[in-house]
């Protein structure tokens, strides 16, 4: 733990669950540790390292017209980020922030968020090619959903960092 980081008391993973969570496939990267995984989608492209998305068998049908998205939104679960951190001061950062207003992957319930390009969709091998990624390879999938840039865009959206020195993405 970094100075400022605080703890829940208790691991939200040892609660009886709130609904049943399946996992849908895997996404296939090249990163195998954290210290070389990029921390964002942003840094991900500049590595220029395509990835891909395997779907599991049952789950394939639902790829159905997804080759018309130029993008997609997939949802992965963190399995390997804690899930008691509440309070966390990010190495770029002078000060603590709440874990909601942050993008680790370490939160109660360790959900990730990546808008990626589709290169491609082989919907019988249920295979996904992506641009980039910015997670482990083997990280557990939840959802596939077409992005939408009239709809999920918002252009005027901004976060002010600690330091008051403009976005810090």
């Amino acid at each position: 733990m970094r100075e400022g980081e605080k703890q829940l008391g208790f691991d939200p993973s040892a609660l009886p669950g709130d609904g049943h969570v399946v996992f849908i496939g895997r996404i296939r990267s090249p990163w195998t540790s954290r210290e070389d995984c990029p921390k964002n989608m942003r840094e991900a492209r500049e590595r220029g390292m395509p990835a891909s998305v395997e779907i599991d068998s049952p789950y394939r049908a639902g790829l159905e017209g997804l080759e018309r998205a130029s993008h997609v939104v997939l949802l992965s679960w963190f399995d390997q980020a804690p899930r008691n951190l509440i309070t966390q001061k990010p190495r770029y950062s002078p000060v603590p922030s709440g874990t909601f207003a942050l993008r680790s992957p370490a939160r109660p319930n360790p959900i990730g968020l990546h808008v990626a390009r589709l290169v491609s969709l082989d919907r019988e091998a249920g295979l996904l090619e992506i641009d980039a990624i910015d997670v482990l390879d083997d990280t557990p999938l939840l959802d596939v959903k077409p992005y939408f840039a009239s709809i999920d865009a918002m252009p005027e959206a901004t976060v002010r960092p600690a330091n008051g020195e403009g976005d810090r993405i």
